[in-house]
């Protein structure tokens, strides 16, 4: 499929044949949703943690005798009835990721992509790059493009000087192609994608 390239002055720059296999791929919602669920849980830290009885500090005597006192009988006041005592299966350290076949991911990916070609919020600009990094200026230019809410996703490596301007700007990411990920897309409303970073993810992907 053709599409337009923009420049950050909002001037056209020729057009791209985008891969019908990456960009108009059948949207698979329940990919999305199973790759969104991976992310999300594989970057959870898993380091929430409360003391059982074996870890609680305090005497090990029993409390009283455990008959004729006309109370509960009690083994250690580190239980959990009692005040400073452990809790009972609580959460551990423990790792919270889990597997997904890289075939399933990729479909995934792909998937993000030919969602936003289909709803016609993906734009193709020639290259993300700034003569200066001046917030100021590139919110115009961003303005003017009509990204308020947007992912960039630029070549191999971000230009310095637009990933600084664009570092203070609310609701606008920067990503390196290798960082493209089903997560960042779907969470903001325009994917823009800078020519040679659509034509790395057409290769990284068909």
């Amino acid at each position: 499929m053709k599409c337009d390239i923009l420049t950050l002055d909002n001037k056209k720059a020729g057009s791209v044949d985008l891969d019908d296999g990456v960009f108009g791929a059948e949207v698979r919602k329940d990919i999305i949703a199973r790759m969104v669920n991976y992310q999300l849980a594989k970057r959870r830290s898993g380091n929430h943690k409360t003391k059982n009885v074996g870890e609680i500090r305090g005497t090990t005597a029993k409390p009283w005798n455990q008959k004729g006192t006309g109370r509960a009988r009690a083994g250690t006041l580190r239980a959990a009835q009692f005040r400073g005592g452990s809790t009972v299966f609580g959460p551990v350290v423990r790792d919270h990721s889990h597997k997904l076949p890289k075939k399933v991911r990729k479909l995934a990916l792909r998937s993000a992509l030919s969602s936003k070609q289909a709803e016609g919020k993906l734009m193709i600009i020639d290259e993300a790059a700034v003569g200066a990094a001046k917030t100021k200026e590139l919110s115009g230019k961003l303005v003017a493009l009509g990204l308020s809410n947007a992912l960039i996703v630029t070549g191999a490596e971000v230009d310095a000087n637009f990933a600084r301007a664009a570092a203070n700007i609310m609701n606008v990411d920067v990503l390196p192609q290798q960082g493209a990920n089903v997560y960042d897309i779907v969470r903001r409303d325009i994917l823009v994608l800078t020519k040679a970073a659509a034509q790395q993810l057409q290769e990284r992907l068909s």
